[in-house]
């Protein structure tokens, strides 16, 4: 797939796959947004550069049936995200019905070991690897996948600060205003 010459409009990119999958929708000061919600969004998310870096060589058709299994993920990953580390079990089907679609496959070749991603369809392939993501932040430190903590933010992120203490999207934006709001509390009782 050819890069994406259309801006990524979205305000938190850059995040690990699976979490960049579900900040495909975000509420900004115009209201609620969707970038999966049409084959044009499915183009500009795939385009991206950390999304290509994450599939890797992966060759990913941008087409309605590629975008229904990112949605199908994306309510996934977001049943996963509301319940760590405790899943439900709608939260654990919903991931395994996307999982089965793929597995990895590891072999040894002149060159050394390998591993490859092998899925039902390609259309599959997207979905699957942003599951297979999640997995591994999991694995890694389940505790550090988080909402924002403003309670109108629809944004999740990864923490990777040093002390594990982020919590907010983005300082320039959600931490801002909560600062903002602190500061405005304090100097008006006064």
């Amino acid at each position: 797939m050819a890069p994406n010459t259309t801006a990524d409009p979205r305000p938190l990119t850059g995040e690990p796959l699976s979490i960049d999958l579900l900040n495909t929708r975000w509420i900004d000061a115009a209201g609620r947004h969707d970038l999966l919600d049409s084959v044009d969004g499915l183009a500009v998310w795939l385009g991206s550069a950390p999304v290509r870096r994450a599939l890797g060589g992966m060759v990913a058709s941008v087409d309605e049936d590629t975008r229904a299994r990112l949605l199908q993920a994306r309510t996934a990953l977001d049943g996963l995200a509301r319940t760590v580390p405790a899943f439900t079990d709608d939260a654990l089907q919903a991931a395994n019905a996307v999982l089965a679609h793929g597995r990895i496959r590891r072999s040894l070749r002149p060159s050394g070991p390998a591993t490859d991603v092998q899925v039902d369809l390609p259309s599959w392939g997207p979905a699957w690897v942003a599951l297979e993501d999640f997995l591994r932040l999991l694995a890694d430190r389940p505790e550090r996948i988080r909402h924002c903590a403003n309670p109108e933010c629809v944004l999740h992120f990864y923490d990777v600060s040093k002390n594990g203490t982020r919590r907010w999207c983005s300082m320039a934006g959600c931490g801002n205003r909560a600062k903002a709001m602190r500061h405005y509390e304090r100097t008006s009782r006064g």
